[in-house]
């Protein structure tokens, strides 16, 4: 295993103290229990959104936490869901009043602690509300899951639902409108070779030089079959099909088309695999309208990626384009 780590029991915290050197202007860390909220939380009147899973898969999630998407993120242990408790204080540090949504990956770990943080905030007196993502058409049970797997639909979700937040707009409309998104994506991915989580030093699978993966989770889950190395265009295929086939996407709608990096996959080929998902996006009629390419779900260092296709309405295209300020993710601000 080669790593830049110090020790395998300190990765997280040590990288946590370092995030909050880097963004100090964007963010302020908690270390026990360990969260990221935005450094003007709790902001009064708004609704406060939080979401949280395992490291490993930076920048989701703290690195989306600012100014137009989250208001705070809990991070566990590499590929280990955070505990309630970083849950529930996270939540009471974000609540301006007006309540909390959370935005929670369909992980087993993940579902269970956040409703045990929701019933203990609820106690206190904060409103909470949840949504679950479920996005991944690869399969429909996996290692980590009852149903299907959230994944890149959980990205899009933050920042969409994270500006109508900044408009100032109601706990149930904003919940709503995450259920809407979620509703209205569909995600699939691949893996050219596995990663290694640091404490236990050896690869999670093994494959071969000539195999892929494909429909593989971001903590290295099997996917839907092994299959041999294909080129980008037959690999994007492989993905979009299937995402395009199961909402049905159709002819004359428009998309945000997302191609997301697994941590040690090139921009360079991202974008072949993009080029190749808007010839499929053309022939099919779909408009590729919005565009986001880049590693932001990754899985440590694996190689591969996914494909994100979102069914846009106005509202969402508006919201999409609004302004955001996080470590992560940019523009308009």
């Amino acid at each position: 295993m080669k790593k830049l780590i110090n020790a395998t029991d300190a990765v997280v915290a040590e990288a946590l103290r370092g995030f909050e050197a880097a963004h100090a202007d964007l963010v302020r860390v908690n270390h026990d229990p360990a969260y990221i909220v935005r450094a003007d939380s709790p902001v009064k009147g708004k609704v406060g959104v939080l979401s949280g899973g395992g490291s490993g898969h930076e920048p989701m999630h703290g690195g989306f936490v600012g100014m137009g998407m989250l208001d705070a993120a809990c991070p566990g242990e590499v590929f280990t869901s955070p505990t309630p408790d970083q849950m529930y204080e996270a939540t009471k540090a974000v609540d301006g009043g007006a309540g909390v949504l959370h935005i929670v990956k369909n992980y087993t770990g993940d579902v269970l602690n956040f409703e045990m943080a929701a019933e203990l905030a609820r106690a206190d007196g904060v409103q909470v509300e949840a949504v679950v993502t479920d996005d991944d058409v690869a399969v429909q049970d996996s290692l980590y899951t009852a149903g299907r797997r959230g994944v890149g639909v959980t990205v899009l979700a933050e920042k969409i639902v994270g500006a109508a937040a900044e408009e100032g707009r109601g706990l149930a409309e904003v919940a709503e409108l995450c259920r809407r998104v979620n509703a209205q994506g569909r995600s699939m991915g691949m893996a050219l070779t596995s990663c290694t989580v640091p404490a236990a030093g050896s690869p999670t699978f093994e494959l071969g030089d000539d195999e892929m993966e494909i429909g593989i989770g971001i903590h290295g889950e099997p996917g839907r079959e092994r299959v041999p190395l294909a080129s980008a265009r037959e690999v994007t295929a492989m993905l979009a099909n299937p995402i395009l086939d199961d909402l049905p996407f159709s002819s004359g709608g428009q998309v945000l088309a997302f191609v997301n990096g697994m941590g040690g996959t090139p921009q360079l080929e991202l974008y072949i695999v993009y080029n190749e998902l808007r010839a499929i996006l053309d022939e099919r009629g779909v408009e590729a309208a919005r565009s986001l390419v880049g590693s932001y779900i990754t899985s440590l260092e694996m190689a591969g990626c996914s494909i994100t296709l979102l069914k846009l309405d106005e509202e969402m295209t508006r919201l999409w384009d609004a302004p955001v300020r996080t470590a992560g993710l940019r523009w308009g601000a």
